[in-house]
């Protein structure tokens, strides 16, 4: 959690309790509020930690990169949950998301797009690895970031000599209700 609020803040210190550093560092809390599902505008996502929605637990993510680029990645949410950080202002609420990421495909992302009856392009499909990246200060991230949700399904893909088992990534519309 200090190394996710050091890359977050970057005008202020902080430290978890009893450990050394600046006499004025904000300490961290030890206490989280965890949630197996959080619900943003009209849509539930879900996590691992709640079987009820793992389906909905698959998500994608919008990143900004340190080039000023704006980067896409899947990943599945182990659980929600809500983080206070005492400033001098007050106390801060955080909704964060804690995420296992999936690995890219070697080739970049692999991008399909698929049609009914020959018409136009009627969805995409990239091909991500069937594995995880390591657990990091990159596994939270504010709730805000999520940019939808995405179907996974296994698949293979032969070259005659081996097969690759990919998992491909179908995108699934945000759902909006305005009033």
């Amino acid at each position: 959690m200090v190394d996710y609020y050091f890359a977050s803040y970057e005008k202020f210190d902080f430290k978890a309790p009893f450990d050394d550093g600046p006499e004025d560092s904000i300490i961290i809390r030890v206490t989280i509020n965890k949630f197996g599902r959080c619900r943003i505008g009209s849509e539930v996502f879900g996590s691992t930690m709640s079987p009820r929605h793992v389906k909905s637990s698959f998500i994608l993510v919008n990143f900004i990169t340190r080039d000023d680029k704006v980067d896409c990645y899947a990943g599945q949410v182990q659980y929600f949950f809500k983080h206070i950080v005492d400033f001098e202002g007050g106390p801060v609420e955080h909704n964060l998301a804690y995420v296992r990421w999936y690995k890219p495909a070697e080739t970049s992302k692999v991008r399909y797009y698929f049609s009914i009856d020959d018409d136009e392009e009627t969805c995409n499909v990239e091909l991500w690895k069937n594995e995880f990246y390591s657990y990091g200060r990159d596994s939270i991230i504010p709730v805000q970031n999520i940019l939808c949700r995405f179907v996974p399904v296994k698949c293979k893909i032969s070259n005659r000599q081996n097969a690759i088992e990919y998992l491909a990534v179908n995108p699934i519309n945000r759902k909006f209700h305005i009033r």
